[in-house]
């Protein structure tokens, strides 16, 4: 099966959108240049989040009318957002909110947990969130898994989920947090919960595992979850202590300069991360962060 095409040109200047509870200076982004990367600070995620997707262009640079749209956001932990196992619900939410606004036709949100499933969707608060604001939101059905031909670095099929294959569009939000065999976890490694199978194997070759799965599922928008980030015994975590509160989301389209941005939050570079030199490498995105620009946004 082939995903949609949905890679388009559709990169306009000037995009203005209302956003309710945003200060007005935002709305003089919308004339200025496009940025690459966003990153947004701010108390209260939601509107936070809504910053974020703003001063990039808006939802309409991303999701067009009657898109079906897959928002996947980390759900695999039996924990509560406090812990900053999975992404901030009100992240999620307000991404929901966003897609339906700019016209999609359906947004679905899952995740293939490790905990148990129906434990993970209530306790993240993710389920109630993003049904409460307007999503589709579903256990994954074992059943919904479809052999993919990848031809990568390291798999050469694997099954994905059909759902996200059939997309129009898939916008990823992670969680940034540490990882105890990745170091850190972000937005390429955060798709492996669209795939069936036994994903341990995956870990022989890691680093090209995610850059193959970037590949195929191709979000069209990261959003990374720093809200709160867990700074070790990720990825489950557990332990207050391990959480530092940043109150901030980042926001692009090319998923290697998020996850390059996403690392300095845990005083690291992109360069320490191999598997964005091959995704880099692969045509993915750039990891210099000087050679891209970027807005910071105070709500």
């Amino acid at each position: 099966m082939k995903r949609r095409d949905f890679i388009k040109s559709a990169l306009a200047s000037g995009v203005a959108l209302s956003v309710s509870g945003i200060d007005p200076f935002l709305s003089l982004l919308a004339a200025a240049e496009l940025p690459d990367l966003v990153v947004a600070r701010g108390s209260q995620p939601a509107q936070v989040t809504r910053a974020a997707v703003f001063a990039l262009g808006g939802m309409r640079r991303f999701v067009a009318k009657n898109d079906v749209v897959v928002v996947k956001p980390n759900i695999g932990w039996d924990r509560p957002p406090e812990l900053a196992a999975n992404t901030n619900p009100e992240v999620v939410a307000a991404v929901v909110a966003l897609c339906l606004e700019a016209g999609a036709r359906k947004v679905q949100v899952f995740d293939r947990t490790v905990n148990n499933a129906r434990r993970c969707y209530k306790q993240s608060g993710i389920a109630d969130a993003a049904s409460a604001a307007g999503a589709e939101v579903s256990f994954v059905d074992e059943k919904r898994f479809v052999e993919v031909q990848i031809g990568g670095l390291a798999l050469k099929s694997w099954p994905i989920y059909e759902d996200i294959m059939e997309a129009d569009k898939v916008i990823n939000i992670p969680i940034a947090k540490h990882h105890g065999l990745a170091s850190l976890t972000l937005g390429m490694k955060n798709l492996m919960g669209v795939m069936g199978g036994w994903r341990g194997r995956i870990h022989q070759k890691l680093d090209e595992s995610i850059v193959d799965l970037a590949k195929t599922v191709k979000p069209v928008l990261t959003i990374i979850d720093a809200v709160r980030i867990l700074t070790a015994n990720g990825p489950q975590g557990g332990n207050p202590a391990d959480v530092r509160t940043l109150n901030t989301v980042i926001a692009g389209g090319d998923p290697v300069a998020t996850d390059s941005y996403g690392a300095t939050l845990f005083g690291l570079r992109g360069s320490d991360l191999p598997y964005l030199a091959m995704a880099e490498k692969a045509g993915l995105g750039t990891r210099d962060l000087r050679r891209i620009k970027i807005r910071e946004v105070n709500v």
